[in-house]
């Protein structure tokens, strides 16, 4: 039986890059990262209808640098950079001791951000719009936005069906085997009367790194020199 690789995990160090960016001792790694995922966890709860697609925290020493890219930038920064503020002097409460940093990014074409479109898709199945019209339109709308492959799953009682099943589309290519290719991936939760559905989205955006096998390999051993270098 095959087994699936996660498309940004399998990818980290080559085309990705890593959510959270930071070294704890053995001791501290648990709680260092349930202090991320609260962070993330409160941002986004805080600021939903910004369209956050990615939230990332890097830690050096004594100061906490937080960027997050979403679609609705004004809604987190707000008037003057007085909400932004407020955000930072929170999370500076939230985890005491660190100097806290928060940049923000819009994300430009949110159609061909695989997180939002997942949220939208999951968005317009708890509203009851029926699960292939939304997905038809978020794969048109990522085409016309350049994407170059989609492919998108929805799995649950689907329309309040007995049995659970999972149907999917795909358009164009999705080479989910190669390393360089540029695939963005997300996931949301649908939560209907019938109970969870799960939207899975993959956008495939092109090749990053040109050339074959060679040449991927070279740049993950580069890579793999810089960090035992810093370390």
């Amino acid at each position: 039986m095959g087994q699936k690789t996660h498309p940004i995990g399998f990818r980290l160090g080559v085309t990705k890059s890593w959510d959270s960016k930071w070294y704890a001792p053995k001791k501290e790694y648990a709680q260092t990262l349930h202090e991320d995922l609260k962070i993330k966890r409160y941002i986004k709860d805080r600021y939903k209808v910004a369209g956050i697609s990615r939230i990332d925290v890097e830690r050096i020493v004594d100061k906490l640098k937080i960027r997050v890219y979403a679609s609705r930038p004004a809604i987190i920064i707000g008037r003057k950079g007085q909400e932004v503020e407020l955000l930072k002097k929170t999370i500076e409460k939230m985890i005491s001791g660190k100097e806290v940093t928060i940049n923000v990014t819009e994300v430009r074409v949110p159609e061909a951000d695989a997180q939002l479109v997942a949220e939208d898709i999951a968005l317009q199945i708890e509203r009851r719009v029926s699960h292939r019209r939304a997905m038809k339109r978020a794969i048109d709308n990522a085409l016309k936005a350049g994407a170059k492959g989609v492919k998108i799953q929805v799995k649950g009682r689907i329309g309040g069906a007995e049995l659970a099943r999972k149907e999917w589309f795909l358009v164009g290519r999705m080479p989910l085997q190669t390393l360089r290719a540029d695939i963005d991936y997300g996931f949301a939760t649908a939560y209907t009367k019938y109970g969870i559905l799960s939207v899975k989205v993959w956008i495939y955006k092109g090749d990053i790194l040109k050339g074959g096998k060679e040449e991927v390999l070279k740049k993950i051993e580069e890579d793999l020199a810089k960090v035992s270098q810093e370390v």
